[in-house]
Formats: C-alpha cells, structure tokens, sequence
C-alpha cells in the first residue's frame, strides 16, 4: 500500500504536469523519437519488403539480415552510434530503427510470398502487370500483416524509447532514469506505469487502424496465419 500510496502521490503532485520535466512535455518527447523511428523504419522495410516479396529475390537474404539485426542488443547499438556521432537524437534513432525494421521488414516480405499463385495468375489474366499486379492485389491482401508487423515495431519501440534517457535525450526514461540517481522509487513507477500505458495505447490504435483498412475475410485470414 505504502508503494501504491507514493504512486499516486506522484501523478497527484501538480508539479508533474507542467514545465519541461512534466508529463505533458515528457510524452510529447516520447512520442516524437517513437513516432520519428517507426516512420523511418517504415520507409526503409516496406519497400524493400515489397520488393523482395513481390520479385522472389533476396528473400532468404532479407530474412538472413533481419534476424542478425534482432540479435543485436538495442542499448549496444546505442552506444556505438554515441561514439561516432555524439550524444542526441541521432543515436537513440539509429538504435530505434535496426530494432524496428526486422518485424516490419519480414512481415510484409512474408505477407506478398503468402498470396495466393491463383489470383496472380487471374491478376496478369485481367491485363495487369509487374507494379499494378504489386499495387493493386498485393499489398491489399500483404496488409494485414503487414500491419502486424508494424504494430510489433511500434510496441517494441514504444517500451525501448526509455534509452533515449541515457544520452541526455529527453522522454518518459527519464523518470526512469532519474528515479534510479535519486532512489525516488515512486519516480521509476510512474515512469514505468506512462510507458506502458503509452504500449497499450499503440497497441488499441493498430487495432483500431486494421479495422479501418483490411477487408473482414483479410482480418480473418491473418488471423488465422498468426
């Protein structure tokens, strides 16, 4: 209780809601790192995705390249980039980004493989060729996982974004940070508690965005394929 009690104590104090170290500014800044690597870890995977999905080459090297770059530890990459390009926003992206584009890049490889050799053939049949066939029928049907994909990345991003605190950028870590310089116990809490009520947020409007876009049977399908 006495935990719960200094939680609640946290978010209660005024002060946590205004100026530069408040909640408001903290999770403008949190979302802005976010928002700023999925976007271009979208740019990066998606097309090559597309790509290597659509042609059939270099899927195996695809694959090859985003399991190497999952292995690699978030923080190390971090760190790495610091030393060569200094302290700010550059690194935390970089470290953002190698974390983001393995789901996002296999999920849609694997979602353009995945569609059916029958509607391909009945695609070209109707007249369609290489980018219309790709536009047109692929990326539709490749969609669901694709978003799949990208919703992983997001999450993932969301809840690693905390580093940021660790370079002298700024972001909901830094509760999380200064909580543990300062013992302050109900710091690291509220930090913690923002961060994953940020994950579940992500997480409700992916939902939210894939019943916008994908077709009810597409839904289905993905669903099943998971």
């Amino acid at each position: 209780m006495e935990i719960l009690d200094g939680l609640i104590a946290w978010f209660g104090d005024p002060a946590q809601w205004s100026g530069s170290a408040g909640i408001p500014a903290r999770l403008g800044e949190h979302v802005y790192y976010s928002l700023l690597a999925l976007v271009l870890s979208a740019l990066i995977a998606v097309p090559v995705g597309l790509l290597t999905g659509h042609t059939g080459v270099g899927g195996f090297l695809t694959a090859s390249l985003a399991n190497f770059a999952r292995a690699l530890p978030t923080i190390g990459v971090l760190f790495l980039v610091v030393m060569a390009a200094g302290i700010g926003l550059v690194p935390v992206t970089a470290a953002l980004v190698a974390l983001a584009v393995p789901p996002i890049l296999v999920n849609t490889h694997e979602g353009v493989r995945s569609v059916d050799p029958g509607l391909r053939d009945a695609a070209q049949g109707m007249g369609m060729r290489g980018r219309e066939v790709l536009l047109r029928l692929e990326l539709p049907v490749a969609l669901p996982l694709i978003l799949i994909g990208l919703r992983t990345a997001a999450v993932q991003v969301v809840a690693t974004a905390t580093i940021a605190a660790y370079v002298g950028v700024g972001g909901l870590g830094r509760y999380i940070f200064d909580g543990q310089a300062q013992q302050n116990l109900s710091m690291i809490l509220g930090g913690s508690v923002l961060v994953v009520a940020l994950a579940v947020v992500t997480t409700l409007l992916f939902a939210g965005a894939r019943r916008l876009l994908v077709a009810p049977g597409l839904r289905a399908q993905a669903a099943t394929a998971r």
